[in-house]
C-alpha cells in the first residue's frame, strides 16, 4: 500500500530536434524556431515580450479517421520551469490559434508561440496525465535574431532555415 502512495517518477522521453514524435493518432514534427525581440515590424503596433517569444512551427498529423484536438503545448527549461503557450496571437504569423484540431487523415502546420527568458527548451507534447512525458528539443538560437538586426541585408521571413531532419 505504501508503494501505491509514494508515486512513481514518470518516464521522459527527449527527441532530436526535427524528428518526429507520435503521441497517439497525433504525429508532431519541430519544423522550425525563431527566438524573437518583437512581433511584427510596425513600431506602432509592434508586441513586445516580458522576455523573449519563442516561435515554434509545428506540424501536426492525425492518423485516425477522426478529427481531433491539438493539445496545447508547453516549454520546459533545464530545471524543469514550465512556460505555457500565449493565448494572443497577435503579430504570429500562420498562428494556430488556442482552440485547433486536425482532421481525419490530414495534418496542420502552424506557429505557436511562447514568452520565455533565452535558454535552451524542450517542447512538450504530452499531457502531464500521461504515463510517459514526450518532448521535442528546441536548442537556444539566435540566428533570426540576428539576421534581423542586419538589416536590409537579411533574407526576408519566407526564407527562414528549417530543423533539419533525419532521413
Amino acid at each position: 500500500m505504501l508503494a501505491a502512495c509514494s508515486g512513481s517518477k514518470k518516464e521522459s522521453i527527449v527527441f532530436p530536434a526535427g524528428d518526429k514524435v507520435t503521441v497517439g493518432p497525433l504525429t508532431y514534427n519541430v519544423v522550425d524556431t525563431q527566438v524573437l525581440t518583437q512581433l511584427g515590424d510596425d513600431p506602432a503596433t509592434a508586441r513586445d515580450p516580458q522576455n523573449r517569444f519563442y516561435l515554434v512551427t509545428i506540424s501536426v498529423s492525425n492518423s485516425s479517421t477522426n478529427d481531433l484536438p491539438i493539445p496545447g503545448l508547453t516549454l520546459v527549461d533545464d530545471a524543469n520551469k514550465e512556460y505555457p503557450e500565449l493565448a494572443d496571437g497577435t503579430g504570429v504569423p500562420k498562428w494556430l490559434g488556442v482552440v485547433r484540431h486536425v482532421g481525419g487523415a490530414q495534418t496542420e502546420e502552424g506557429n505557436v508561440v511562447f514568452d520565455a527568458p533565452a535558454a535552451h527548451y524542450r517542447l512538450r507534447l504530452t499531457d502531464e496525465t500521461d504515463e510517459k512525458q514526450l518532448y521535442s528539443d528546441i536548442p537556444l538560437n539566435f540566428m533570426h535574431e540576428q539576421i534581423k538586426n542586419l538589416g536590409a541585408s537579411a533574407p526576408q521571413p519566407e526564407q527562414t532555415v528549417p530543423i533539419p531532419t533525419k532521413k
